[in-house]
């Protein structure tokens, strides 16, 4: 299920750069980036809680150390990637 909300995600954070390099917009497609980043944490979150659940020490010593810092850092990429058009869109008007 996680890997079904990161592709959304991600197409929906293609979007909001879309739309806001089109001019319209983007608002909708950023709270949707955000909330399929923040869905995508929480099956991820569930799958380690269910190998948890089922004693898997093995899947976690062998998953969770590598996914913990991709996790970190595609976040950070996504919230950083779907915010950008507010710090554009402010720069924007203060230029003009």
């Amino acid at each position: 299920m996680w890997i079904i909300f990161g592709f959304i995600a991600i197409a929906a954070t293609i979007m909001n750069l879309y739309k806001y390099k089109t001019g319209k917009d983007y608002k909708l497609a950023l709270a949707m980036g955000l909330s399929f980043t923040a869905l995508t944490l929480c099956a991820e979150h569930s799958k380690v809680a269910n190998w948890v659940d089922g004693e898997d020490w093995g899947a976690l010593m062998d998953v969770m150390p590598a996914m913990e810092k991709a996790l970190w850092v595609l976040t950070a990429v996504s919230i950083l990637l779907n915010i950008t058009p507010i710090f554009l869109e402010r720069k924007n008007k203060i230029i003009r």
